[in-house]
């Protein structure tokens, strides 16, 4: 049996731990259970967690949109969660939070990036001169010296690609590499995503449906009007849906009988809101609202939650989906399987019919053929 990589002298005389990752939302869906379970398994010990910003630039005018990143939203209300590095988003900042780091002096530092795992062990060496430090380390070739040199500031490290089986559930990967780490045994029955939604922003979900006259008495009625929500954005375009597929559809299932009430929420990132609403105005389609989560990352999942159906492309929507318990069907391509909805009772994954094709191949006959089945 394979020994943990940070010692258990170590875990035991630790009161504090740093975690470095390039977190996305649907990273972090899945991550947390990891770090929930280290903070029950070691309740000594306090976690701090780097997000550091991929996107970092010295563009001002991108700053805006990466300083309201919606995860740290997330990890303010996590309870297990006791700092946040959350200013990474600029050159100057980055270095801001380096030295804000040292002072802390950790005993101990994980790097959980797969991305440039050589700059990461060096950063998590900066940041730790004298703690124990763990990363990952992916091979490097005879002529990569400057990765073997990072590589060697690591006291221990892993290869993130072998540590799982190929084609599990990113859930199991992650467990993997905690099991890895330190000796942790994350059950699958441990792993369905979950999200505690502050009350304040449940009373806003039901308040903005209301303004819209959306709000149902399901009490009141034996066949409300059902709602349904639509995310066609995601962070690259080959993940995207067009807005056009978008009214389509909404045609589309409106012409089922038992759909023939319904309204519909459409997800727009916040900085595309602008161009959005010009196309929707442009359309004229009743009984659809947009919507951004653009004060709180909780008004997103608090306006999921209220919905009957909800339809996304490969992104961190269709994992929180499954987070709220609502029905998904999950718009994918070929080429991450891994990243598909957790809980398959409460979702249906319409893949692309190539490897190489884009979302926006997937068609909305196929979205009405399962919607059918439902």
């Amino acid at each position: 049996m394979t020994a943990q990589l940070v010692p258990a002298e170590i875990l035991k005389k630790t009161d504090k731990i740093l975690f470095i990752a390039h977190l996305a939302l649907g990273d972090f869906t899945y991550l947390q259970n990891c770090f929930q379970a280290f903070a029950q398994a070691y309740p000594h010990i306090k976690i701090h967690i780097w997000v550091d910003e991929v996107r970092r630039t010295k563009n001002t005018a991108a700053w805006p949109f990466l300083k309201k990143y919606a995860l740290y939203d997330w990890l303010a209300e996590c309870p297990f969660v006791a700092k946040i590095y959350r200013q990474t988003y600029s050159p100057a900042l980055f270095e801001e939070s380096i030295v804000e780091a040292q002072k802390q002096q950790y005993p101990l530092v994980v790097s959980l990036s797969t991305l440039r795992p050589p700059m990461y062990a060096t950063l998590a060496r900066q940041i730790s001169p004298q703690g124990f430090v763990a990363g990952m380390k992916k091979p490097a070739g005879i002529l990569a010296l400057h990765k073997r040199l990072a590589y060697r500031k690591l006291d221990a490290a892993f290869d993130p690609d072998r540590v799982a089986q190929r084609g599990v559930h990113i859930s199991e990967v992650y467990a993997a590499w905690f099991h890895r780490l330190f000796g942790m045994d994350n059950a699958a029955s441990s792993r369905q995503p979950f999200v505690r939604i502050p009350e304040q922003w449940s009373r806003y979900a039901q308040e903005q449906l209301k303004l819209w006259g959306f709000e149902r008495d399901r009490r009141q009625s034996a066949n409300p009007a059902k709602l349904v929500f639509i995310n066609p954005y995601a962070k690259t375009r080959k993940r995207c849906w067009p807005l056009e597929r978008v009214v389509e559809l909404v045609a589309a299932i409106r012409a089922q009988d038992s759909w023939k009430d319904t309204r519909f929420i459409v997800n727009v990132v916040p900085e595309e809101m602008a161009q959005a609403r010009t196309f929707f105005d442009g359309h004229a389609v009743e009984r659809l609202q947009l919507f951004s989560a653009q004060e709180n990352f909780f008004q997103l999942p608090a306006m999921l939650r209220e919905c009957d159906l909800i339809i996304s492309v490969e992104t961190a929507v269709m994992h929180l989906a499954n987070a709220v318990q609502v029905p998904v069907i999950a718009l994918m391509r070929q080429k991450n399987p891994e990243w598909a909805p957790i809980d398959k009772e409460n979702s249906i994954v319409i893949t692309t019919a190539n490897r190489r094709d884009w979302v926006k191949a997937i068609t909305v006959a196929q979205v009405i053929a399962v919607l059918n089945q439902k």
